[in-house]
Parts: C-alpha cells; structure tokens; sequence
C-alpha cells in the first residue's frame, strides 16, 4: 500500500464555442465513434501538457500485432499501470482522454484495441450495428489474453507492472470483473456500469455474479440507479454475492446517474455524479495500487 495520488480531476473543459465548432467536422472527424452520436458540445478534453501519450503497436498472443492508446507522465519512471478497457464503442476519442487523465493523476495508462481482430467499431453507422458485426464476436478468454499482453507491455515501457490496476467502461466495465478474477497479479480493479448478469455463451461463458468469489483484487463498482439496462435488482445481486464471499470489493450506487454517467461527450453524462466517482477511483487504485 502506497500514499494516494492527488485526487484531482485532471479534467479541462473546451469553451462551448470552440468545441461546437470544432464539432462541425462531425463526430466521426473528432475521433468519437459513429454509433456513440450524439457528441456534446461541451465534452472534456484533457491536454497532453506533461504527458508521453499517443498511439503505439504491442505484440499479443500468437504474435499479433495490436493497436493501443498509451499516455503516462514524462520523467517519471515505474509509475503504476492501469489498463483502460473500452465501452461497447471500442476504442475512440473518449477512452483516449480517459487514458490522458490517469496519465496526469499520475500513472503509466494503457487501452488496447480489443475489438481490432473483428473490425473497426468506430465506422458502425449504430448501436444494432455494432454489437451484431464486431461486440458479440469478441471471446472473454481472447479479451483476457489482450490485456495480460497490455500488462507486460506496460512492464517493458516504464510502467510498473507489479503494481497493476485496471479499469473499464460499459462492455468494459463486465471485463473489468472477470479480469480481476483472471490475474492473480492484479492489485485492483475499477468496474463503471459493467453488466453483471447474463445468460452465458459460448464466447462469454461467465459475468460478474458467476465469479464473486473467484476475486484475486478487490474492484470497486460504480452504477447508477437510473441505469435501464443494469437494474437496481442486479447490483443488488452481486453485492450479496460479494458480501457472501466475504470479498474487500464494494459497489457504489448512484441514485440520480444513468448508464454511461461518467461519458462527458454523451447524453447521459451526470457531472455531480461522475466528479464524485472520479475521486472514488483515484483513491482505490492510490490505495491499492
């Protein structure tokens, strides 16, 4: 156990007007996916001042070749890792910036493309689209395999690997949870708005309330109340799950958040909320990491 990293944001805002007319290009010009329209005027946007941060190639399994987006403080070597896990839209303009903001908190961040061997998500025209053509084709043990990649990367590149975190969106914040039962080296784990109960496939033979008991590091969930797809019912399941197996993860509820509360270019985004949550996951992983 460490000292906490400063619990800042590490959030900039663009002026509305900048930003709309950035967005004049359209989203896609931006780097947002298509079926993630529409995109806030004012969505956050956080510089790279003081930052190493831009795209990089890594080798997977079976030697693939692997597209991520990495940002990590300049000077400062054997920072704490953190991978960042995309949301269902894969990896675009928003997990890009996510990774910006752990790296001025202070850690080595990296999100892989996890969805690169199925297709570029970022072009689905919608939602039906995307989950038909790339999402559903995706195997957990594939996923899993990708990040423990990610992880040795990060170990190579200046990262502190030994102090591992990880973290994830939507599609992955459900990663994020079976990750944590995946890798025994993982010190801790952050899940935003995972799915956590499912009928079980043969790609995804598991969710989260199948491996509450199987934690090698304690994650913390943060879910909105509001969420229409992860019922209050469900996160109410998986807390008794891990209160049950006696586990160090907890799950914060959020009763004025939607799904994707944290998602400051979308609809959804909830600000009270998402400042709340952001400090909450900065002081897990400076504790636990």
């Amino acid at each position: 156990m460490t000292d906490r990293l400063p619990e800042t944001e590490n959030w900039v805002r663009m002026s509305g007007v900048s930003r709309r007319a950035a967005l004049g290009g359209g989203a896609a010009a931006l780097g947002y996916a298509l079926a993630a329209q529409p995109v806030r005027a004012d969505a956050i946007v956080t510089p790279t001042d003081g930052l190493d941060a831009g795209m990089l190639t890594f080798k997977a399994a079976n030697g693939f070749t692997m597209n991520a987006y990495r940002a990590k403080p300049k000077g400062k070597a054997n920072a704490p890792v953190v991978l960042v896990v995309q949301e269902i839209f894969g990896l675009h303009e928003w997990i890009k910036d996510i990774t910006r903001r752990f790296a001025a908190a202070g850690y080595y961040a990296i999100a892989p493309d996890l969805y690169q061997r199925e297709g570029d998500p970022t072009t689905a025209p919608d939602i039906q689209t995307l989950f038909k053509t790339i999402v559903s084709k995706v195997p957990d043990a594939q996923v899993m395999a990708d990040l423990d990649a990610a992880a040795a990367f990060a170990g190579k590149d200046g990262g502190n690997a030994k102090r591992l975190g990880v973290t994830g969106f939507c599609w992955g914040g459900r990663i994020t949870w079976l990750y944590a039962a995946h890798n025994p080296g993982l010190r801790a784990g952050v899940a935003w708005y995972g799915r956590l109960v499912g009928q079980p496939t043969d790609l995804q033979p598991k969710h989260p309330i199948d491996i509450a008991a199987q934690l090698n590091a304690p994650v913390l969930g943060l879910y909105g109340d509001l969420d229409k797809g992860i019922p209050i019912a469900d996160v109410e399941k998986m807390q008794a799950a891990l209160k049950a197996a006696n586990s160090s993860s907890k799950i914060i509820r959020f009763a004025e958040a939607d799904h994707g509360f944290l998602a400051d270019y979308r609809p959804s985004f909830h600000d009270a909320s998402a400042r709340i949550a952001w400090a909450e996951t900065l002081g897990w992983f400076g504790t636990h990491l």
